[in-house]
């Protein structure tokens, strides 16, 4: 019951992130803009960290003999955000909404972070059913990451023509879909024998194509010297956290 309680906690948390939107609206959008790029740049560093330093090596331990059924779990969690990604057409953006950089428009962006937040409840869930210490790292990535992509999130609603209030509700209640998430993986993992062995590495795989795929592209669109040695050294840091946890803590 102990590792349920941890589960919707740190899915609350997830969740209530939803809302830092509304207190990043007092800055221009160029500081915005410099914020959001490093919150970027760490948020890939802990997606990485987490991925190659806590889930892998976790479903190694747990699956020595595993053979290649491991690796095409990892496989399928990258194809699979891939496929997710064109069916409801979710651009993974962390740049601010603007005139000269436009998003779709709110009620897609609304189906897909719902879809977003569903597994990312999945895939927490999935980690605290494997072990506590797994759980927390893999928490911390995915808190990492909905930051700067939920302050995107609401710039997105934001230039849709939402009210302040109807956009942070709205973002809110998409967020919610992270506790279905979480219920589906209890349920799975206490039916389903061995659905906690797919979920790590399917969780790896989600993780480094985020990673790859949407937020390092994102971070070379900046050229100028300094500011890339300013996201070098924040995807480190990233990585770094994730590493001391590892020889620590955890």
């Amino acid at each position: 019951m102990a590792v349920y309680l941890y589960i919707y906690l740190g899915v609350l948390a997830v969740s209530a992130v939803s809302l830092t939107g509304i207190f990043f609206l007092a800055f221009s959008p160029n500081f915005l803009k410099k914020i959001t790029l490093l919150l970027v740049s760490l948020s890939t560093g802990a997606l990485l960290g987490d991925s190659f330093l806590h889930l892998l090596p976790e479903a190694v331990a747990e699956r020595p003999d595993s053979g290649l059924s491991l690796w095409f779990s990892l496989l399928i969690g990258i194809v699979f955000f891939f496929i997710l990604e064109k069916i409801v057409h979710w651009r993974h953006c962390h740049i601010p909404t603007g005139a000269e950089h436009p998003h779709h428009l709110g009620p897609m962006n609304l189906i897909g972070d719902a879809f977003h937040n569903f597994f990312d409840g999945l895939i927490i869930a999935g980690s605290f059913l494997v072990s506590v210490p797994l759980g927390v790292t893999t928490l911390l990535a995915v808190l990492a990451h909905e930051v700067p992509q939920e302050i995107s999130d609401f710039g997105v609603l934001l230039y849709a023509g939402y009210t302040r209030r109807r956009a942070l509700l709205a973002n809110f209640l998409t967020a919610l879909a992270a506790f279905l998430g979480a219920t589906v993986a209890i349920l799975l993992g206490t039916k389903i024998a061995g659905f906690t062995d797919l979920i790590v590495p399917f969780t790896a795989g989600g993780f480094i194509y985020i990673a790859t795929a949407d937020l390092i592209p994102e971070l070379k669109k900046e050229t100028a010297p300094h500011k890339s040695l300013y996201q070098l050294l924040s995807i480190v840091f990233g990585i770094l956290v994730m590493w001391l946890l590892k020889v620590f803590f955890i």
